[in-house]
């Protein structure tokens, strides 16, 4: 990964009051809230863990303006690193919320990007999930972090049941200035645009990249519900984000089967 490009998460300690009172008292009352469906909870419950509580994190980020050299398709460095940073900022303190529950991880993870009245180049990461705990054993991720994943709550049972256990929600992006493109009056024909083509790719390419190595220095064997998602936000139509993000997960038995679905009929009387 490039280093300018972060992808060590920051350690914080700066919850809201609000936060740690409303944590504090699903502690001590034994009071659970998940966004989970019925069925999600009920199979991560069958899983052989117990929702603990919803938690959330939030990073409201100014991002700079950053020139771009016309005609030269290029990554916007600087762009790339605020929308990483504040993606990690919401993540790192929904994880501290999790882990003030104590719980061992987060499941159906959400990371969404909003877009508020302050201004064009101000926008909010807020990243939501439900943090459960183990009924048997530790399932902390690295570093004795709680795990994350964005996998839904049939998923994260059937991964389980198959021998594999998820580490953490893996991402990587690249902001990318993507130069060229039809001109105005050319030849009614049908060509590539080899230099948009190669920008598009190189981009892509550099987010995928990011996210692995994330996964790798996890400790991880490969990544699932692998998500590649552009948007161009409000900087212009020939500048793009390309992000992308899963699951990483590694094995925890050398069996990876699961009992094939049987059909059962009921016979009356």
């Amino acid at each position: 990964m490039d280093p300018q490009v972060p992808h060590q998460r920051p350690v914080l300690d700066d919850l809201p009051q609000h936060a740690r009172e409303r944590l504090a008292g699903m502690v001590e009352h034994h009071f659970f809230t998940s966004d989970l469906s019925v069925n999600e909870f009920l199979l991560v419950k069958q899983a052989g863990f117990q929702p603990l509580g919803l938690v959330m994190g939030s990073s409201i980020y100014h991002v700079g303006y950053q020139p771009v050299r016309q005609g030269v398709s290029e990554e916007l460095t600087l762009l790339t690193q605020a929308m990483y940073s504040a993606r990690e900022l919401a993540m790192v303190r929904m994880e501290e919320e999790a882990d003030a529950l104590g719980a061992d991880g987060v499941v159906a993870v959400r990371l969404t990007l909003n877009m508020h009245a302050w201004g064009a180049n101000v926008i909010e990461f807020l990243a939501i999930g439900t943090a459960v705990k183990s009924l048997e054993g530790s399932f902390r991720g690295p570093q004795n972090r709680p795990f994350t994943s964005d996998l839904s709550g049939q998923d994260f049972w059937t991964l389980l049941n198959a021998g594999y256990r998820p580490l953490s929600f893996v991402m990587g992006n690249c902001v990318y200035y993507v130069a060229g493109g039809p001109q105005q009056g050319a030849a009614p024909k049908n060509v590539e645009l080899t230099g948009p083509t190669q920008a598009l790719y190189d981009a892509r390419e550099l987010a995928m990249e990011r996210m692995q190595v994330e996964a790798e220095e996890a400790g991880a064997a490969g990544i699932v519900g692998v998500l590649i998602d552009e948007n161009n936000h409000t900087w212009g139509p020939n500048v793009l984000e390309f992000s992308a993000v899963g699951t990483a997960v590694v094995p925890i038995r050398e069996d990876h089967t699961i009992p094939r679905p049987s059909l059962v009929l009921t016979v009356g009387d």
